[in-house]
């Protein structure tokens, strides 16, 4: 089943979106992909509907949810092993246009570069920007932030450009990348763990494309709660930390762990966070720090 692309879509419980993407995908210019849909345990119907688009799409259904990370990989291990040129992690809370997939091709080859990615906006506001690449703060911890968030586009955007990150809700990557850089961390399940990859990327000198004439409207937070779910909280700081103390090492990444602990403290004194929210925040701040104590950096094939 050798394909040029080999796309990776992670499902859970994405049945409301699922309509949209499928028509994205089928509108196409490019047509040499195929689609590996794996699904975390959903309690939908996400799987029929995949099955039901027929011989382009490959269903691996677990019994469990393992987690973003962990599907991802799950899909770009089948498509690397079925000869794939080529991986594109795409969310399927998104839809595009019919010409993204042969953009982000011909991106590679113009821009000499490992990597690329569209231009991205908020679904529910088309004209407004969600990210248009981002970059690394690394005296905040490499904390990652997204490029003109909520500016919107009046045409600025004329010309492909060196960046450092894009969420990986859709970048593409030639198979190479994953020779050099390894896999996703698991251990993240959800949030930053695209950042951390990135991240591996950007030091292992994969270069990364913005490409303005690629776009995608990204239905943003439409399958997690939104950003201020117990859940979203909960995973969002655990793994800021962890992830900074992976990349600092724990000696240099504590002092970052105390400023964030006061600033979470001054928060609930300001009554900018209940009791709850703070002692969440508190907890998962912990965790983070405890998990990077023994991190794998899944490098090591399957």
């Amino acid at each position: 089943m050798t394909r040029s692309i080999g796309v990776v879509t992670v499902l859970f419980n994405s049945s409301s979106v699922l309509p949209g993407f499928f028509s994205s995908l089928q509108q196409q210019e490019f047509k040499d992909f195929h689609v590996w849909a794996i699904d975390n345990a959903s309690n939908d119907d996400s799987v029929a509907q995949c099955r039901a688009q027929g011989d382009r799409f490959t269903v691996i259904a677990n019994e469990k949810n393992v987690g973003v990370a962990a599907g991802n990989n799950q899909g770009i291990y089948a498509a690397l092993n079925a000869g794939c040129e080529h991986i594109l992690l795409l969310n399927n809370d998104v839809e595009f246009d019919s010409q993204l997939f042969a953009r982000l091709i011909e991106g590679l080859t113009a821009n000499a570069c490992q990597m690329t990615a569209p231009l991205m906006y908020y679904y529910d506001r088309p004209n407004v920007i969600w990210a248009a690449g981002g970059k690394f703060q690394p005296m905040l911890g490499y904390r990652c932030i997204h490029l003109n968030d909520g500016v919107e586009d009046v045409g600025q955007f004329n010309k492909a450009r060196r960046i450092e990150h894009a969420p990986t809700c859709c970048v593409l990557f030639k198979r190479s990348v994953f020779d050099q850089v390894g896999f996703m961390d698991e251990r993240y399940f959800v949030y930053h763990d695209d950042t951390d990859f990135m991240l591996r990327c950007l030091k292992a000198n994969q270069r990364l494309f913005l490409l303005p004439n690629a776009k995608l409207l990204h239905k943003v937070s439409s399958l997690t709660g939104g950003a201020e779910s117990e859940f979203s909280v909960r995973m969002g700081t655990r793994n800021r930390i962890y992830m900074l103390s992976k990349f600092l090492g724990r000696f240099l990444a504590f002092p970052y762990v105390v400023a964030l602990s006061l600033v979470y403290l001054m928060r609930r004194l300001l009554r900018q966070y209940n009791l709850e929210r703070y002692q969440l925040k508190q907890l998962s701040l912990r965790q983070g720090f405890e998990m990077a104590t023994n991190w794998l950096p899944y490098k090591q094939s399957r």
